[in-house]
């Protein structure tokens, strides 16, 4: 099965961005979606790479965090983890990639592919 359409978390973004590496997503995935939680938590730093090369992507596809099912409400995760499940539950033809060991147990629990 080929990976096409992603969500990613915070963590993965700014890891790559922060080793040089994140332009190896558009070459991987069709689409690379950030929800408004997981672009907020990159950028919130003005002064890291990942904060300041992010809003210069055209690669990423920014979208409004959607409505977080109380399946994953519950879990208590981080907002960015939060919204990758919610919009990978809402739109599933997308994979998340969430690297919180405690996410990635809820996606397979939900039934969102990682």
């Amino acid at each position: 099965m080929s990976i096409d359409k992603v969500a990613i978390d915070a963590s993965p973004l700014i890891s790559l961005f922060k080793s040089q590496q994140a332009d190896i997503l558009p070459q991987l995935f069709s689409e690379i979606v950030v929800s408004d939680a997981v672009w907020e938590e990159v950028t919130e730093t003005k002064d890291d790479r990942a904060a300041v090369e992010l809003p210069q992507v055209d690669w990423v596809s920014r979208k409004a965090t959607v409505a977080v099912p109380e399946a994953i409400a519950s879990l208590d995760l981080g907002k960015g983890e939060t919204s990758v499940l919610s919009f990978a539950l809402a739109n599933r033809d997308y994979w998340a990639v969430v690297d919180d060991a405690r996410a990635r147990r809820a996606a397979r629990t939900l039934g969102i592919t990682t």
